[in-house]
């Protein structure tokens, strides 16, 4: 029942919130404001209407446009370059969660000396703590997906190791603030949706399974699975449905708190194996790509079969009464969502890299393998990647 919970972000949720921003407290009068190398922010007006309210706070902002979908190491370098250039003193994090992750990370290298890689924990990295405090960011989440916004973990990709790792786990990156508004997920794409969305389900539905769960990590886990069951298909069939936008979005916000009471599993890892070596492929898609083998091992091991029960009544199966229900309304839910027929094959993955990325996911976030109830080897790594190829 023990838990410990510290989530000092302050959350500004609700559909125009983003007209709010100029009301709350500016952590620095000048802003680095972060965007992805896309061009959403530009076209749905929501820079020019983030930079329109620093301006009416009273804050000089230049922007940043470099990030890609899964963020690298050089970028952040670049990023903090930049913010150190430009005497910026805070961060305005503006997209999705590649966008929020890699503004941690740029936050820790603009006040701190040497590689990003020296600060990271697994792999590669060299494990050392954080000397001086990263500049403070302010987060506006633009999509539904990894809850970035409201914990302080990021994931960074080193394209010259192919590691793809958690950065963070210091209080010091928890956004201050948080703006969670859904109208600015209007525009995402309907696939984007669905696989921001599975991720933001995954989060939860990882934690809740995960040895570290407690009474208050299910409290929010639960909630989001609810949430995602009943909303996701519709936010992927019409994204200007409002209502199902803001559950969804509630959903992402509570699977972000999560993270910070209760831990992923392998799964996570798993993925981001997949997305180390091939960069285009979006972390949501790959999770759904391998989630229903992933899940069947761990119910056909009886990891934890009332948990599994209970999330398929949460997903939308209020009669389940055996753990392989979980499987069905998770497939269920994938193919109302256009997403169950994902393939690894279309984004390069070959069947003779299985070993290879489960040996990575443990060599680089092997922490997560510790969370998972019963324990997970490479040959049974390899295994579910050999079930979920297509």
């Amino acid at each position: 029942m023990s838990f410990r919970m510290y989530v000092p972000t302050r959350i500004v949720f609700g559909a125009g919130m983003l007209n709010k921003l100029s009301r709350q407290k500016m952590p620095g009068k000048k802003a680095m404001i972060v965007i992805s190398n896309g061009k959403s922010t530009r076209a749905n007006g929501s820079l020019d209407r983030t930079i329109a309210e620093l301006d009416k706070a009273g804050v000089e902002s230049v922007v940043f446009d470099k990030i890609m979908a899964n963020p690298l190491k050089s970028t952040v370098m670049e990023g903090g370059a930049f913010a150190k250039e430009n005497g910026c003193d805070f961060i305005v994090a503006l997209g999705g969660g590649s966008v929020m992750d890699a503004s941690k990370a740029i936050a820790t290298m603009a006040t701190n000396d040497g590689d990003l890689w020296d600060y990271v924990y697994g792999g590669t990295g060299k494990g050392q703590r954080i000397p001086n405090d990263p500049l403070p960011i302010v987060a506006i989440t633009t999509t539904a997906g990894t809850g970035s916004e409201v914990d302080q973990y990021g994931v960074i990709s080193n394209e010259e190791t192919n590691e793809k790792i958690g950065f963070g786990g210091d209080d010091r990156l928890f956004p201050c603030t948080a703006i969670v508004d859904p109208e600015l997920m209007k525009s995402v794409p309907p696939k984007f949706t669905a696989y921001q969305g599975f991720d933001a389900l995954f989060h939860s539905t990882e934690c809740y399974i995960a040895g570290t769960a407690n009474l208050m990590s299910d409290m929010y886990a639960l909630t989001a699975i609810e949430n995602i069951g009943t909303y996701l298909a519709r936010a992927v069939q019409d994204g200007s449905d409002m209502e199902a936008r803001e559950h969804v979005a509630f959903a992402n916000t509570l699977s972000g708190a999560v993270m910070t009471l209760s831990a992923c599993t392998s799964e996570h890892s798993m993925e981001h194996a997949m997305s180390a070596y091939h960069h285009d492929l979006p972390h949501g898609a790959g999770l759904i790509m391998i989630s229903l083998p992933y899940y069947e091992h761990f119910i056909f091991k009886h990891a934890c079969d009332d948990r599994f029960i209970r999330m398929a009544q949460a997903l939308g199966k209020p009669d389940a009464d055996k753990p392989e229900d979980f499987l069905t309304v998770l497939a269920d839910l994938q193919k109302a969502c256009g997403v169950d027929n994902l393939k690894m094959s279309d984004y390069g993955i070959q069947p003779d890299e299985f070993m290879t990325l489960a040996q990575n996911a443990r060599a680089t976030m092997g922490g997560l393998f510790h969370a998972d109830r019963v324990p997970l080897s490479d040959e049974e790594c390899a295994a579910i990647f050999e079930k979920a190829y297509r």
